[in-house]
């Protein structure tokens, strides 16, 4: 009995003792996600440095987002392919680095699909192959001048992303010599009845190239698309095409192509161009130079594919940062974000379209409590804030500030739509983070105003995401006053609780 009680004894003594380091772990958890500047309803890295959103697929329940990586540090390096998987779009699980660089070079930005008629014979019928589509980039061959650096490898998956395995045949598409040559986004094309291919979007140098594939592995050059008239200011990245529909029922096709330089505002900044596609020729319907956000931090941003159709909706999400300043930005265990995800929307605006993005409805589950206002200014509570806002005048200011004096403002006079950073936070670290930004308003209108104002970052939606401004900001306390001019009865606060 003496041995059994003394047995007994260190059993609970090692289940206390792991209690309490399991305790500890989630204590330390918690903290890591609670650092200064870090955002509580956006995605981020549980450390170091992340761009691009790569390989956005849904499967079986799940959305997988994949993105550039480097584990091993907090600025640009060699990349690799982060995991995240969700349910719902706003809590997110860290998963194991799924792509690290190999003997053909780091992994660089690309895409992913669920091969479900299984045309590439990696998967089975049970068990559909989740292939990946990326960007090597051999910076060895970079270094040396060669222009045949970048080539396009795939990978895949059976066990729904937990683990990958790369092709034995890589490269799938090789560099006939151009430097630039990056970022494939593949999609199936139904180009017949009972007919289709996989069409890949690939971004080279200063257009946008098509190469079609009836299995995944072997490509075939279609066209090139670089109409005279579009943004080419820097190096054209990111592709994206896909269809859309407007509420009367006619579809378009949508290309997204990110730029850098050369956004409405410095730096980074998505385009896109509405138009037809026929499996191999993409066909613009107008000449406007038109852009997805017009603040500075939505850059890269693509969607998922294997959205159910019952869902019906084009899912998108971007990086929320900005190439000028993304290395330098006042953060150290982890860099970057990314935006809230939203749906796109096809909108006919008389004999034209544009695309407007809204934040998810997913979102709406995080808020903690709400009330409804009409004052000109009042306190804020509590640092994670979403606001539904109905101007009664023409034009509108809101201002949120702190007690250190730190204000940002969000203004709109005639057709022009203002976000005034210059003295939001920390703005030293890049001489041109600290300025006012601008973005139209169709027909001088704003009849809705949607704001969600995170630790380190604020999104403004105009007419139900007509024009939308993304930037981060760095604010040394919460802002806890917010004035407003210009807006009815009918507004709504929520405050909103950290995902993490």
């Amino acid at each position: 009995m003496k041995i059994f009680n003394q047995l007994l004894a260190v059993f609970f003594l090692f289940l206390a003792l792991a209690c309490a380091t399991d305790k500890k772990e989630e204590t330390a958890n918690e903290s890591k996600f609670n650092e200064p500047y870090r955002p509580q309803f956006h995605f981020t890295p549980a450390t170091n440095w992340m761009n691009d959103p790569n390989g956005m697929v849904y499967y079986d329940g799940e959305y997988h987002l994949f993105y550039q990586h480097h584990p091993d540090g907090n600025v640009w390096g060699p990349m690799h392919w982060g995991h995240a998987i969700s349910t719902d779009l706003v809590y997110w699980e860290h998963m194991p680095v799924a792509l690290a660089p190999d003997s053909l070079g780091t992994i660089f930005s690309g895409s992913a699909v669920m091969d479900l008629e299984n045309t590439s014979g990696l998967g089975t019928t049970e068990a559909p192959a989740m292939v990946a589509i990326y960007t090597y980039h051999d910076a060895a061959g970079a270094e040396a001048g060669r222009d045949d650096f970048q080539t396009q490898g795939i990978a895949y998956s059976t066990d729904k992303g937990r683990s990958w395995t790369k092709y034995e045949g890589n490269p799938v598409l090789k560099n006939p010599g151009i430097r630039d040559f990056r970022d494939p986004k593949v999609a199936w094309v139904e180009t017949a009845p009972q007919q289709g291919k996989w069409i890949m979007t690939l971004a080279v140098k200063d257009k946008i190239s098509f190469y079609s594939s009836p299995n995944l592995l072997d490509w075939t050059f279609e066209s090139d698309f670089n109409t005279e008239w579009a943004a080419y200011g820097g190096v054209w990245e990111c592709p994206d095409l896909f269809t859309l529909t407007t509420d009367g029922g006619e579809e378009k096709w949508v290309l997204l192509v990110s730029i850098n330089p050369g956004g409405p505002n410095g730096g980074s900044a998505t385009q896109y161009f509405i138009g037809d596609f026929d499996g191999s020729n993409f066909n613009v319907e107008s000449s406007e130079i038109k852009w997805l956000d017009y603040g500075t931090d939505n850059y890269a941003g693509v969607t998922w594919s294997n959205v159910p159709e019952s869902d019906g909706r084009r899912l998108f999400i971007g990086w929320m940062s900005n190439w000028n300043y993304a290395n330098i930005v006042p953060t150290e265990n982890w860099r970057s974000a990314m935006t809230l995800p939203r749906s796109l929307h096809l909108v006919k605006k008389g004999d034209g379209f544009l695309i407007a993005s809204k934040p998810v409805e997913e979102l709406e589950k995080i808020r903690s409590s709400s009330q409804s206002f009409s004052e000109e200014g009042f306190s804020l509570t509590e640092e994670l804030v979403e606001l539904e806002l109905q101007p009664k005048e023409a034009d509108f200011s809101l201002e949120f500030s702190n007690d250190s004096g730190e204000k940002l403002l969000v203004s709109k006079v005639g057709n022009q739509l203002s976000l005034d950073r210059s003295t939001s936070g920390e703005t030293d670290f890049w001489d041109g983070f600290g300025t006012v930004h601008h973005a139209p308003i169709a027909a001088n209108k704003a009849e809705k105003v949607h704001i969600f104002l995170d630790r380190s970052s604020i999104e403004v939606f105009i007419n139900d995401g007509e024009t939308v401004m993304t930037e981060i900001i760095f604010p040394t306390k919460p802002y806890t006053e917010l004035k407003l001019t210009g807006f009815g009865e009918n507004n709504s606060l929520y405050y909103l609780e950290s995902i993490w």
